[in-house]
C-alpha cells in the first residue's frame, strides 16, 4: 500500500474503533453519548483516569476488548511510521546510489555546474544530442526540479575538487562554469583546466572585464548572458527581418528550419567529393551556408568547386528532417 492508502487506513481505524467504544458503552451501560465517547477516550488513551459511572461485568469485558482492539491499532500505526521512514530512506539510499552507478559509467560526457535559468536552458539544448550529462548544483530547492527533469546531477558546492571528480571531469569532453558569480566560475574553471587539460571548457561572464580573466583561467570559450540578450533586442529593435529569421533558423521546432553543423567522416559518400558533384540540395533540399576545413579555414557561401573534405566541418540549413538525414549520410555507422 502506498502512503497516502495507509494513512486513510489508520485515520478510518482510529474513528472506527472510537465509535465502537462509544456505541457499545451507550447500549452496554446506557450511559449518554457523551459520557460514552469520554469512557472511550480515556480506555483507549490509557491515561489512568477513574471510571465515569459504575461498570457492569458486561462493561468491564468490553473495556477489556476495547483495551486490547487500542493496543493493536497503535502497534499497527508504529508499524506504518517505522515502515514510511524506513522505507522513504533506503529508497533514497538506493537511488542516489544507482544514480552515482550511472554517473560513474559516463564517458566523453559534458558536466554543467549550475542548474538556474541559464544551466537548465542549456542542459535542454545538450540533451537534444546527447544523455552524457551531469550537473554540479549546490542549491538543495532545485534538486526536486533536476529530479523532475530526469538529469544526471551531484548536489554539493561545484568548487569541491573531490565533487567534480566524482563527476568524471578526467573522462569528460565539455565542462561548463554556469555558476552565478565570476569568481565562482573564475575558480572552477582554474580547477578543471588543472584536473583534465584537454577538456572544453565554456564559462558563464557577467561583464566583459571578466571574459579576459577567465579565458586566462583556461576557458575556450566564455559567453555573457547580458551581452547576448542586449545584442539580440538591438537587432530586433534594428533588424526585424534579420532578428525574425535568425530566431525561426535556431529554433528548436521539429518542424522548423534549422541551421546545422555536421563533422565529415571518413566513410562517408560526400568525402572528398565536390560541392557541384555531391548532389546534396536536390536529395535534401539543404543550403550549404559554409564549410569549415579542418585547418580551421571557413569558406562561406562556399563555390560549386569546394572540396568536402573528411575532418572538414558542412553548415547547413534547411528542414530538421532533412538536417537528421544529411547528418546521418556524413556520419554513418
Amino acid at each position: 500500500m502506498d502512503n497516502l492508502r495507509k494513512t486513510v487506513v489508520s485515520l478510518a481505524m482510529a474513528v472506527g474503533i472510537f465509535l465502537i467504544g462509544t456505541t457499545g458503552y451507550f447500549f452496554i451501560e446506557d450511559w449518554n453519548i457523551f459520557d460514552a465517547a469520554y469512557m472511550t477516550a480515556i480506555t483507549l488513551s490509557t491515561v489512568g483516569y477513574a471510571e465515569t459511572h459504575e461498570i457492569s461485568m458486561a462493561g468491564r469485558v468490553f473495556t477489556m476488548f476495547l483495551i486490547f482492539a487500542g493496543a493493536g491499532y497503535f502497534l499497527y500505526l508504529a508499524s506504518v511510521l517505522v515502515q514510511t521512514v524506513v522505507e522513504g530512506e533506503l529508497i533514497t539510499i538506493l537511488g542516489r546510489r544507482k544514480l552515482d552507478k550511472a554517473i560513474k559509467k559516463l564517458d566523453n560526457h559534458y558536466i554543467v555546474c549550475g542548474y538556474g535559468r541559464i544551466g537548465r536552458t542549456l542542459c535542454n539544448l545538450i540533451r537534444e544530442e546527447t544523455s552524457q550529462l551531469v550537473v554540479i548544483e549546490h542549491d538543495e530547492a532545485l534538486v526536486p526540479v533536476l529530479e523532475k527533469d530526469n538529469i544526471f546531477y551531484l548536489h554539493g558546492d561545484a568548487s569541491d575538487e573531490s565533487l567534480i571528480q566524482k563527476a568524471g571531469i578526467v573522462k569528460a569532453k565539455v565542462f561548463i562554469a554556469a555558476l552565478a558569480t565570476d569568481a565562482a566560475n573564475v575558480f572552477l574553471v582554474l580547477t578543471a583546466r588543472q584536473l583534465n587539460p584537454g577538456i572544453f571548457i565554456m564559462a558563464r561572464a557577467s561583464n566583459e572585464s571578466v571574459k579576459q580573466k577567465l579565458l586566462i583561467a583556461g576557458a575556450n570559450i566564455v559567453e555573457s548572458p547580458y551581452d547576448t540578450g542586449a545584442t539580440s533586442m538591438g537587432l530586433k529593435l534594428l533588424r526585424p527581418n534579420v532578428s525574425s529569421f535568425l530566431d525561426i533558423a535556431t529554433s528548436r521546432s521539429k518542424d522548423g528550419i534549422q541551421i546545422e553543423e555536421s563533422i565529415v567522416s571518413t566513410n562517408s559518400k560526400y568525402a572528398n567529393v565536390m560541392l557541384k558533384d555531391s548532389g546534396i540540395r536536390q536529395e535534401y533540399d539543404l543550403i550549404i551556408i559554409a564549410i569549415k576545413k579542418e585547418n580551421g579555414e571557413m569558406h562561406f557561401n562556399p563555390s560549386f568547386d569546394t572540396m568536402i573534405e573528411p575532418g572538414g566541418t558542412v553548415i547547413s540549413m534547411g528542414k530538421t528532417g532533412a538536417q537528421n538525414a544529411f547528418h546521418q549520410s556524413l556520419n554513418p555507422d
